[in-house]
């Protein structure tokens, strides 16, 4: 547990990408096995523990501690496992830490009566970074800035001539604690075969179309699509079953039954999930409601029907159809979708187009035409992973923005965890009342991050855990794709990737805009 807890207290405070593969690199090459495939597992969110929860934390630490100053703390520090690695008493003992690859047997085996003593046990051997490792090992939350990603790169890192993406086509076939992909990464054993298990496959991905690209563009080599707001996803469906997987490459197969029932057959699907009614595409936020969930009820399934709209294909049975350029891909995709009994699927219509001002004037019209804005592809680009130059463009219809006030300020998380950089903001009511209408993590510069922390620093009225309220004095604008109504927020109103666009220091809070101003651009947004 040591290596394991110095790893994860370095991501932490290590800001820089490259910075955090290699530590990720070197814990992976010097840690033994199991420990090594068991810390994969932990950052890239593998490992769950039926029978440790939180709950038996908080029991723990209200046995050790003062209920009053344990109340007290969790409410300053906002975090259960930080509260309870700072505040666990000393003991007097000569235990020794135990080992990563002890503590995951244990939790996976032990009766869940005998947990408490063990767990506890544990805590007393372990100093407070070790056992914040373990309790946060425990809880599931390590958010430590590192993705399952970068941890595949730094994977890769071991071996010559394998890449992330490689690591990523066999890695939904493997499980903890990946003995055979180190031998394969180390050229002591061959690649892991997937044999025909649903593995995902890296996607590939538009680079955003910038004013400067447009006069470059050769409208003869491109091909057109509409631009769908949902999720991107892939169906991957095999002899050895079939899985629905995010572009993270997380597997949501069960929050989709409706899907997972349509697929009756065996290809590799690149599409776009949605929720449709009667053909017509419903807005993100009806999405939302299915998304991050374990499972869905027979109501959620009627009320909120997906569908996924499909956009190219990857294989067709065992043919690896990647290498082939997008027009014969798509010629695949149509040849396949017409002679395929599908279900909740159709196909992402083709645009015509004489030219690009032609494209030009469909953006344009994107937002009344209740779509994101175009895809534009390039016809002789084959399907290649991550998001290569010069083949892929997304071209995005204008944001909106509005004038919001500053309301409440969170924590950020690794290299942001020192500073508040998630803001809720808010518009104000007919009535004077300020209501929150959304909430925003990006979009700043570093420096502005840092203004905007001093002055939330200065500025807070009163702290709520890891939150904080601050005085209505700051305004920002705030862009954002689409607004809908919600019946889920205070506001009435939800919107869609709202990001800070520049702070309005030089403005007044009485002085930001009113909610109607928002509920009047749900008119340009009928849709998505």
């Amino acid at each position: 547990m040591i290596a394991f807890a110095d790893l994860l207290e370095r991501l932490v405070f290590t800001p820089s990408r490259n910075a955090k593969i290699a530590l990720l690199h070197r814990y992976f090459a010097t840690q033994p096995d199991p420990d090594r495939g068991l810390g994969l597992a932990a950052v890239t969110g593998e490992l769950r523990f039926a029978a440790a929860k939180p709950g038996l934390i908080r029991a723990l630490a209200a046995e050790r501690t003062d209920p009053e100053l344990f109340a007290l703390s969790y409410d300053y520090v906002g975090d259960l496992a930080e509260t309870v690695a700072l505040i666990w008493p000393a003991a007097a003992t000569n235990a020794a830490p135990p080992a990563l690859g002890e503590v995951v047997a244990t939790l996976n085996h032990a009766d869940k009566a005998e947990l408490p003593a063990i767990v506890a046990g544990w805590l007393d051997a372990c100093d407070a970074s070790t056992r914040l490792a373990l309790l946060k090992l425990i809880t599931g939350g390590l958010r430590v800035g590192a993705s399952a990603r970068l941890a595949k790169i730094a994977l890769a890192q071991l071996a010559v001539g394998i890449d992330a993406d490689a690591i990523e086509e066999v890695w939904h076939g493997l499980a903890p604690p990946y003995a055979e992909l180190f031998a394969w990464l180390e050229g002591r054993g061959p690649r892991p075969d997937p044999e025909e298990k649903p593995v995902f496959r890296p996607p590939m991905l538009a680079h955003p179309l910038e004013p400067e690209d447009v006069p470059g563009l050769d409208a003869a080599m491109l091909r057109a699509e509409w631009k769908w707001d949902g999720i991107r996803v892939q169906i991957a469906s095999t002899a050895g079953g079939a899985r629905l997987y995010s572009r993270g490459a997380e597997d949501i197969s069960g929050a989709f039954p409706d899907i997972m029932e349509a697929i009756q057959f065996h290809a590799v699907l690149d599409g776009e999930l949605l929720v449709l009614r009667d053909g017509v595409v419903a807005p993100f936020a009806d999405l939302q409601q299915r998304l991050n969930r374990k499972s869905v009820g027979p109501k959620m399934l009627r009320d909120f029907p997906a569908w996924v709209r499909l956009y190219d294909m990857l294989f067709e049975g065992t043919d690896d159809l990647r290498p082939l350029n997008f027009d014969a891909r798509r010629a695949r995709l149509e040849h396949w979708f017409a002679n395929t009994p599908t279900a909740r699927m159709d196909l992402s219509p083709l645009i015509p187009f004489a030219d690009i001002s032609e494209l030009s004037t469909l953006r344009d019209g994107a937002r009344a035409a209740e779509v994101e804005g175009l895809m534009l592809k390039r016809a002789d680009a084959p399907y290649l992973p991550g998001r290569p130059k010069g083949l892929w463009w997304k071209w995005k219809r204008d944001p909106l923005t509005v004038d919001a006030v500053l309301m409440y300020a969170q924590r950020g998380h690794g290299k942001r965890s020192g500073s508040f950089s998630d803001y809720t903001f808010g518009l104000w009511r007919d009535d004077g009342e300020l209501v929150p209408v959304g909430k925003a993590y990006f979009g700043f510069t570093d420096r502005e991050l840092v203004f905007l922390d001093k002055w939330i620093r200065d500025h807070t009225v009163a702290r709520f855990g890891p939150v904080r309220e601050v005085a209505r004095g700051l305004v920002l604008e705030v862009a954002f794709d689409a607004v809908q109504r919600s019946t889920r927020h205070k506001s009435g109103v939800a919107m869609r990737f709202p990001r800070i666009a520049r702070i309005r220091a030089d403005k007044p809070a009485a002085e930001a805009d009113r909610l109607a101003v928002l509920e009047r651009l749900i008119a340009l947004t009928p849709g998505p």
